[in-house]
C-alpha cells in the first residue's frame, strides 16, 4: 500500500494510490470532499444596511466565502472557538464596490482567501457595517464548509492503482487535505473495528 504525489501546485494535488482496496479509497475522496473541517460564516448580525440586497442576501454570500484555515490551531483545542469578522464601508460619494478584502478578522490566520470576492455594489451615500461570526464545520452539514471544490478517483493502467485528484477551495493547502483525510480514515476505521469487536 502507498501514495505517491504525481502533481501538485498551490490549488490543486494528484496522488497515486497502490494497493487499496476501491472501498477505502472512494472514502478517502468523500473525506478529502467534505469531512475536513474548515472555518466558513455561521450567523451574521447586520448593524446597517443601506444596500439594494436584503439583509438575508449579504448574509448568503458572506457565509460563500471561503476562509483559510489553520487545522493546527483546531487540533490545540479550539474546535468551537468563533471568530469574529467585521467590516464597515462607511459612506462615500461615489459608487463602489464592497469586496472580501474589506473584511477584518479577529485572528490573522482565519481570513478570506481573496481579497476580490464582490460582496455587493453600494451606490452614493449607502453604507454597510457588518459582524460576522466563523467557525470551524463540515461539508457534510454545509456545503459552504466544504474544504475542496473538486476531489475525483479516477482509473490507472493496473487494477491495484488509482488517481485521486483533490482542488482545495483555498482554505487548505490540497496536500493537507489529503493528510487530514487519510487520518480521519484510519480514526473512523479504528472506531468501527472496536464497535464491532465488543458485538457478541
Amino acid at each position: 500500500m502507498s501514495l505517491e504525489i504525481i502533481n501538485e501546485n498551490d490549488d490543486k494535488v494528484s496522488v497515486k494510490i497502490k494497493g487499496v482496496p476501491l472501498q477505502y479509497a472512494n472514502a478517502l475522496r468523500r473525506i478529502c470532499l467534505n469531512g475536513v473541517p474548515v472555518y466558513a460564516v455561521e450567523s451574521v448580525d447586520i448593524l446597517e444596511n443601506s444596500s439594494v440586497l436584503a439583509d438575508e442576501g449579504i448574509a448568503h454570500r458572506l457565509g460563500l466565502i471561503p476562509l483559510k484555515t489553520d487545522l493546527e490551531a483546531a487540533r490545540d483545542g479550539n474546535e468551537n472557538d468563533k471568530i469574529m469578522l467585521t467590516l464597515d464601508s462607511g459612506v462615500s460619494d461615489e459608487t463602489r464596490t464592497v469586496l472580501s478584502g474589506d473584511l477584518k478578522s479577529q485572528d490573522d490566520r482565519i481570513v478570506p482567501t481573496s481579497n476580490d470576492i464582490p460582496i455587493v455594489t453600494l451606490a452614493p451615500g449607502q453604507s454597510l457595517k457588518i459582524e460576522a461570526h466563523a467557525r470551524l464545520g463540515k461539508g457534510t452539514e454545509h456545503a459552504k464548509w466544504n474544504s475542496s471544490n473538486v476531489a475525483t478517483l479516477t482509473e490507472s493502467d493496473k487494477d491495484d492503482e488509482r488517481i485521486l485528484t483533490v482542488e482545495s477551495t483555498g482554505a487548505l493547502n490540497p496536500k493537507h487535505i489529503i493528510v487530514a483525510s487519510v487520518e480521519q480514515l484510519s480514526r473512523r476505521l479504528s472506531e468501527f473495528k472496536s464497535i464491532i469487536s465488543e458485538i457478541k
